[in-house]
């Protein structure tokens, strides 16, 4: 049974093959295995490497149904913790080798990660600190967001860390020009100190700078 992620069917593990999923804790790491590939089932996972001095660089996000694992990668230090709470399915490569419809689901959801990195490494290459902090909140709208009555809310809580991490500053940094974004009436935070861009306000704030649509 492949996992086509139906938002509004409850999860049951006896819905999935004798409860082939697995389970891991909100920031737990999850082991990579050289022998088969990893399907988010529910929750998101962020895809990072470590830097030789131990930081995380942000390679992106896995969201339900996305596919991860050491054989999609070069990268040696590749490392996946989960945002929130996650499901996960694993998949041998001979699962996926012999299942026309595993493989194309596979390569639809490569296709999406590719052009995320792409946006991650436009990102990267601006000079001005706002505005790589601006563009990463616009990529996570489209990406991890989500439509309220008050704007977009990132679904999960990312940290000033992460954020900084992502692109290549200090926490201290963020925290200060989140606080600017929130006077300029675009960005505010819910009780659970989820990022929401407000929709309106941030068509002229941050898209007027779009390097990818």
């Amino acid at each position: 049974m492949l996992l086509a992620h139906n938002p509004n069917h409850p999860l049951s593990l006896e819905d999935t093959e004798e409860g082939r999923l697995h389970f891991y804790e909100r920031s737990e790491t999850i082991p990579l295995i050289t022998e088969g590939i990893w399907q988010v089932y529910r929750g998101i996972a962020q895809l990072s490497q470590l830097s030789p001095q131990g930081e995380e660089i942000l390679l992106g996000w896995a969201q339900p149904g996305t596919f991860f694992g050491s054989c999609l990668t070069y990268i040696d230090s590749y490392q996946v913790k989960g945002l929130s709470d996650l499901y996960l399915k694993w998949h041998s490569l001979e699962e996926v080798n012999n299942s026309t419809d595993l493989s194309q689901m596979a390569f639809q959801q490569l296709t999406r990660r590719m052009r995320q990195t792409e946006a991650l490494l436009a990102i990267a290459g601006l000079k001005r600190v706002e505005d790589r902090l601006q563009q990463l909140l616009y990529l996570l709208q489209q990406e991890l967001g989500e439509t309220t009555e008050v704007g977009i809310r990132i679904k999960v809580r990312l940290t000033h860390q992460n954020l900084a991490g992502a692109i290549g500053t200090t926490r201290v940094t963020v925290t200060r020009l989140l606080g600017e974004f929130q006077r300029q009436g675009w960005l505010s935070f819910d009780s659970d100190r989820h990022i929401i861009i407000t929709s309106v306000n941030c068509d002229t704030q941050v898209k007027s700078n779009l390097i990818f649509n």
